[in-house]
């Protein structure tokens, strides 16, 4: 069972992408386009403030009628962001993303960011665990 400091460790991409509660929509779903990514942690100087992503520009700005060059982040963004410390399992994020419909779970440790995953980073993670059981069980059986 892997943990999610060990998934942090191994993706080659690791940065994490943040924009102030200030900036643009726009911005964002510019930034977010830039980095091929999802979503964006929303900070305030190193302090986690807020999450937004593609899903709250969709229902928030572009349903609502509203401009992404006029509307702020903090406007849309949401605030309890749900996060999850390095320690834990990849199941225990895995269960607590679908718990609460989300698809991206920032990584805190003692106040501070310390990575981004995604529910494809933990379902790739299960998937590879899963193929190297099998074919541990095909040698076994094999001999």
């Amino acid at each position: 069972m892997h943990t999610v400091n060990q998934i942090l460790n191994r993706k080659q991409i690791n940065e994490i992408w943040s924009i102030s509660p200030t900036a643009s929509v726009y911005e964002a779903i510019q930034m977010m386009a830039d980095k091929r990514c999802g979503a964006l942690l929303v900070m305030t100087d190193l302090q986690l403030v807020g999450i937004i992503s593609e899903r709250d520009y969709t229902r928030d700005v572009i349903l609502k009628g509203r401009q992404s060059r006029e509307t702020k982040v903090e406007e849309i963004m949401s605030a309890k962001v749900v996060t999850a410390p390095s320690h834990d399992s990849v199941q225990a994020s895995l269960a607590l993303m679908t718990d609460n419909h989300i698809r991206h779970l920032p990584v805190v440790d003692d106040s501070r960011v310390v990575g981004v995953l995604s529910i494809g980073d933990l379902v790739a993670d299960i998937i590879s665990d899963q193929q190297s059981t099998i074919e541990q069980l095909e040698n076994y059986i094999r001999g």
